[in-house]
């Protein structure tokens, strides 16, 4: 198991109501409603769900690390670069289980450059590490 040598940021959320209630940072700046989705046997509604938000850190942080790894190989992307992460849950004999696609797209780089940073950001990538051996993660260079 990793553990940080050093803690360089630390956050705290809180989930009310389950899938079909409210979460919020301690410091105010993340309030959100949550709904279970209809294809999940819910209601649907204008909420969000636990996938949606993890997708949308995955997808953040793994592009922070993209863009690490761009710099330091001196790769320069013609354009922005994007990570568009896919979440997928299903059951699995004892509860479920989440499989992740993780779409990247460095505008301009040559696909084989392109992978080649894809990889390295999967190794720094705080939620990649967290995730590996845990979760199936699909890396897709777009």
């Amino acid at each position: 198991m990793m553990v940080p040598e050093k803690i360089l940021y630390e956050t705290e959320v809180t989930a009310t109501g389950g899938r079909d209630g409210k979460a919020a940072s301690a410091d105010g700046l993340l309030s959100v409603s949550l709904s279970l989705p209809k294809s999940m046997g819910g209601p649907g509604g204008e909420g969000t769900n636990p996938e949606q938000l993890f997708a949308a850190g995955y997808a953040a942080c793994f592009l922070g690390a993209v863009k690490l790894v761009a710099r330091t190989r001196k790769v320069a992307p013609a354009a922005e670069p994007s990570v568009t992460a896919k979440v997928a849950m299903g059951p699995v004999p004892v509860g479920y289980a989440l499989a992740v696609e993780l779409k990247v797209n460095l505008p301009g780089v040559e696909k084989s450059v392109a992978e080649e940073v894809v990889a390295g950001a999967h190794e720094r990538c705080p939620y990649s590490n967290a995730t590996r051996g845990n979760i199936a993660v699909k890396l897709t260079v777009v």
